[in-house]
């Protein structure tokens, strides 16, 4: 027989109990909303085709995940505008920016149809406030546009402030629509299984959830998997173990490279997650120019053999 299509119940269970820890236990998780794809990827895309149309656009905060640019708009033939952050503020999202961006779409005759944010931030290795995250459900709402929030590094926080997910904060508001807020998780990175490839979508519009589910026959993860992944999350004891371990592990990896690339006065913008850090290289710039920038990652990569990305 063929599996079903929303996953096996201790599996959906399973995941649903992680997520729930991952975002410190403060909220819970409802495990018929969970819907399997082909790893983080896989999901993304899924949800971008559940909401948009070729040509609508989805808000992004700069800097952002360089691959959203294939895996959110390759086949969904959805767009991508960049909402301009500055270093000035450690990069942080502001709704001054966001209403400019989205005025600048309007002005272009483009329908936005959401806005997406990776929480902690994939490449800054930082995390939102609770204020913050307030301000862009607010945004969302006022504007009756979508919220995507990318949670796959919810469980590499490896000093404080704690990760809060977008999950917590609806709970908390008078006035939110509900329907409007997607989540993004995935193994790959909170418990460094990116080969089974388990991407999952959690959405509290059960259109998307319907949609989705029919959708995920293209890109569900296997029975197999989901028994094996069951019976390992559903030892909560090995993965109280497994998540303090991992964030001592992080933690003193990050200490280590930051206090080696401060030798060489190279400084690192302050974060407390994810498995990067953002350096500050334009002392090694021939100029303040893309050329200039793509010259010195060449050297990086092929004479420190070391891959980073630029940008």
């Amino acid at each position: 027989n063929f599996q079903d299509y929303h996953g096996l119940p201790e599996f959906r269970n399973a995941i649903a109990s992680f997520m729930g820890k991952a975002g410190g236990g403060r909220v819970k998780f409802d495990p018929s909303r969970i819907v399997m794809g082909g790893g983080a990827t896989g999901a993304s895309e899924t949800v971008i085709f559940c909401l948009a149309d070729p040509g609508d656009a989805f808000l992004i905060p700069s800097p952002y995940y360089a691959a959203f640019d294939r895996d959110l708009q390759w086949r969904t033939r959805a767009q991508i505008i960049p909402v301009h952050c500055n270093s000035s503020n450690n990069f942080q999202i502001t709704r001054e920016a966001l209403e400019v961006a989205y005025k600048k779409a309007e002005e272009s005759n483009i329908k936005v149809k959401g806005l997406i944010i990776t929480n902690p931030s994939n490449p800054l290795g930082t995390i939102y406030d609770r204020d913050t995250l307030k301000s862009l459900v607010n945004f969302v709402n006022d504007n009756n546009i979508h919220l995507i929030c990318d949670e796959i590094y919810s469980a590499t926080v490896f000093k404080s402030p704690s990760f809060t997910s977008i999950a917590e904060i609806i709970e908390e508001m008078d006035h939110c629509k509900k329907e409007l807020i997607h989540i993004l998780s995935s193994l790959s990175k909170d418990m460094g299984l990116p080969g089974f490839r388990v991407g999952i979508l959690y959405s509290y519009n059960d259109t998307v959830v319907s949609i989705a589910r029919k959708m995920s026959s293209f890109g569900l993860v296997s029975s197999q998997t989901q028994h094996l992944l069951a019976a390992m999350l559903s030892d909560k004891e090995f993965v109280d173990n497994f998540l303090v371990e991992n964030s001592k592990r992080l933690a003193k990896r990050h200490a280590r490279f930051t206090e080696e690339l401060e030798k060489m006065g190279i400084t690192c913008l302050n974060s407390n997650a994810g498995l990067f850090v953002w350096m500050d290289l334009r002392k090694l710039l021939k100029d303040q120019s893309f050329e200039s920038e793509m010259e010195l990652w060449r050297v990086i990569i092929n004479e420190v053999k070391l891959n980073v990305s630029p940008g």
